[in-house]
């Protein structure tokens, strides 16, 4: 099995050595196509207007200056063009990828690409706590990544859809298993935004989130997190709302 392995927190990046360990469990024909620099937040943005840059790293390793959709429309379309990857995994992401923040996920968006292409594609993320980015139990993505993909694949990813896999964040051995979790959402009341100033007095901004409580709904991704559940949840490229398709096609017949 060829994998494609990509991420959206550059080429350096912590969880991205750890999927490299994951993705080398399960195959020795594995290749690394991420972002030169940080692309967080990116979702699923091409680069039009630039050029996209390749630079070799190493023996199957690559950095590209662009987004991680331009990473694996590079590693599909033109490294690996003659013999296409069988399987695309983006991440480990640094932090959880849930709720809406799939709309926004740079991780998710190249597995997204991937499934575009054609190509069976997964996502996965690890979640940290209080402890902050310097604490992130990679170890848990690194010791349970294997088996889950093995499980995905074994009962198959329907064309059109992508798999959303969320590690919580805790130990491996504290896992309380696996939750097949709907998307879920968050309380977008405690979205806020941090105004600050720079030494000169002019102003500068940061997107935050108020510290409350928030109870999660039922079989969502974020009470699966909360649970110390690993979450997979299978999203669908096409977003169209069959229900309301209905709807505004009776609306607009009268």
């Amino acid at each position: 099995m060829r994998i494609l392995v990509t991420n959206d927190d550059g080429i350096h990046a912590p969880g991205l050595e750890t999927l490299e360990g994951i993705a080398r469990a399960l195959s020795d024909d594995v290749w690394v196509v991420a972002p030169e620099t940080d692309q967080s937040g990116v979702s699923h943005s091409l680069s039009l207007n630039d050029p996209l840059r390749l630079r070799q790293i190493s023996e199957k390793r690559f950095a590209v200056k662009g987004t991680p959709s331009d990473c694996i429309i590079m590693g599909v379309a033109h490294l690996l063009k003659d013999h296409k990857p069988d399987l695309v995994l983006s991440g480990v992401n640094r932090g959880q990828n849930v709720a809406e923040d799939v709309t926004y996920s740079g991780t998710i968006a190249g597995a997204m690409e991937g499934t575009i292409l054609g190509i069976r594609s997964i996502a996965m993320s690890q979640a940290y706590g209080a402890g902050g980015r310097t604490a992130i139990k990679w170890a848990c993505a690194a010791a349970h990544g294997p088996r889950v993909i093995r499980k995905i694949l074994e009962t198959g990813i329907e064309p059109g859809i992508v798999v959303n896999v969320n590690f919580p964040d805790c130990e491996p051995d504290a896992v309380a298993g696996v939750a097949v979790s709907a998307q879920g959402r968050r309380n977008q009341e405690l979205l806020r935004i941090d105004a600050r100033q720079d030494g000169r007095g002019n102003p500068y901004f940061w997107l935050a989130f108020a510290k409350a409580r928030f109870e999660p709904g039922n079989g969502t991704d974020l009470k699966a997190i909360a649970e110390n559940r690993i979450s997979v949840t299978p999203l669908r490229l096409d977003l169209t709302d069959e229900p309301e398709l209905t709807r505004f096609a009776k609306a607009f017949e009268e």
